[in-house]
């Protein structure tokens, strides 16, 4: 983060300086919203939840080397060596610092969202873009009200262009995001069944990831999955130009698996209207050609040449949890996709199963989260794709699991478990565990099944 002083910090926030403390001068370096890992000369945000108060911590923050805080409390005293600034809310008012940060720099910013896929698609985007530039990314989860303005708040003059991440479950937050962001392009990588229980249907989701359109600027790029029903009803829509990838036929960029080797990497045939190239990527997966075409899309627009994009997209390192491949001994393989699921993910990664070229094929799923009344038929439809594709064995763990499990059996799944908890789960794997196999392991977060990895990695 460049250095931001304390005239400047007032006038972002809209806030008013509290206490004896006057140096307008004063600057800070950072900004935290954790009194436990607070940097030197760094702003203090306490934030707000459910069932805590950072404003119980400006204390300790300041204590532990803040040079000031944020606050939403009236306060009894200030400290004479530290700022306080009063505002309305302090997570509104991170998002206005942000806003304002955002503005001190002119460097590309790419905003990415959609149902599933999008970390790949910013992980990809990066490495691609990296091949030429000094790229900032959303790290982790940092996709949210909170993430999105911390990660912007770390750009340096240095960084070249900058890829966020935007999450959402609920009308408004992409647009509020996006209003900070001020995206130069814009990516929505599909539109799926991920939080339907808030939205109600995959329209109204539909309708709440285009809330990111109106900010991508006119003169920017916007880049869509062509193969998407919904998103492909925007051809000839929107303002920015528009680009479109997939398989089908007539899409801008276009590209077809033909062959990989079912353990490190696919290769697919790429069209694009600058080059029509042979690439390796260094996953698994059919689904993968899409985070690749959405890179190359950008990467052609920001300049990038054949070479350098294949250099890119060879770099290529996921996320962890993101269908991080862990080789064991006796030719063990654990797929680990635990960072979160929805119908749509479920059934890339289950397609990475079947494609491996293990004897053995084993799926341990948890439950699907977000889902309302749709989540019975959402869960057993993903136990029958289990079937459809000749997985040998299902374990499944929690309480809406038991309907892939249900679904498992009746589409023919030799080996079905089901159990309630993680713990019941783990103590079944020494009997499923044998040479010449293959593990996915996936679930919504809340689930926790990185505990089942863990356990497996412990087993082999």
């Amino acid at each position: 983060m460049e250095r931001i002083t304390l005239a400047q910090l007032l006038e972002a926030v809209g806030g008013t300086l509290l206490g004896d403390f006057s140096d307008l001068s004063a600057t800070i370096q950072a900004v935290d919203t954790d009194s436990r890992r607070i940097h030197a000369g760094s702003l203090f945000v306490p934030l707000v939840g459910d069932r805590f108060d950072g404003h119980a911590y400006i204390g300790n923050a300041l204590e532990s080397g803040a040079a000031g805080c944020l606050t939403a409390r009236d306060r009894e005293s200030c400290r004479p060596d530290r700022f306080y600034i009063r505002v309305d809310d302090t997570e509104k008012a991170l998002g206005r610092l942000a806003a304002w940060y955002r503005r001190q720099f002119s460097i590309p910013v790419i905003g990415v969202t959609g149902s599933v896929g999008k970390t790949t698609a910013k992980d990809m985007i990066a490495s691609v873009l990296g091949a030429r530039f000094r790229v900032l990314k959303t790290e982790g989860n940092f996709n949210n009200n909170i993430g999105l303005p911390l990660t912007i708040l770390r750009l340096e003059r240095s960084d070249e262009v900058c890829v966020l991440e935007m999450g959402m479950d609920h009308f408004g937050e992409i647009d509020y995001l996006a209003n900070i962001a001020r995206p130069d392009m814009g990516v929505i990588t599909n539109i799926g069944d991920a939080h339907i229980e808030h939205l109600g249907s995959r329209e109204n989701i539909f309708k709440a990831k285009c809330e990111l359109l109106p900010y991508v600027k006119p003169d920017g790029l916007l880049v869509l999955n062509g193969d998407d029903p919904l998103l492909s009803t925007l051809r000839g829509k929107t303002v920015p130009q528009t680009v479109f990838c997939g398989r089908g036929d007539g899409l801008e960029y276009r590209a077809e698996v033909t062959g990989g080797d079912g353990e490190t990497h696919i290769h697919c045939r790429l069209h694009s209207p600058a080059m029509c190239r042979e690439l390796d990527i260094p996953a698994l997966g059919q689904h993968m050609i899409y985070p690749v075409l959405i890179a190359v899309a950008l990467a052609e627009r920001l300049g990038l040449t054949p070479e350098e994009i294949e250099r890119g997209v060879a770099s290529f390192v996921p996320t962890r949890m993101r269908m991080n491949i862990l080789r064991r001994g006796d030719n063990i393989t654990i797929l680990d996709d635990t960072y979160n699921a929805n119908p749509q993910s479920m059934r890339a990664a289950i397609s990475v199963l079947a494609d491996s070229h293990s004897a053995w094929k084993a799926a341990l799923l948890g439950d699907m989260l977000e889902l309302g009344p749709f989540a019975p038929a959402l869960h057993k439809g993903v136990g029958e794709y289990l079937g459809k594709v000749h997985a040998d064995c299902l374990v499944a763990v929690g309480e809406l699991a038991v309907h892939i499990a249900q679904g498992a059996r009746e589409a023919g799944v030799p080996m079905v478990y089901h159990f309630r908890t993680r713990q019941e789960a783990i103590g079944c794997l020494p009997s499923i565990v044998r040479p010449d196999s293959t593990y996915l392991v996936k679930a919504s977060r809340g689930m926790r099944m990185e505990e089942i990895v863990e356990a497996l990695l412990k087993l082999t």
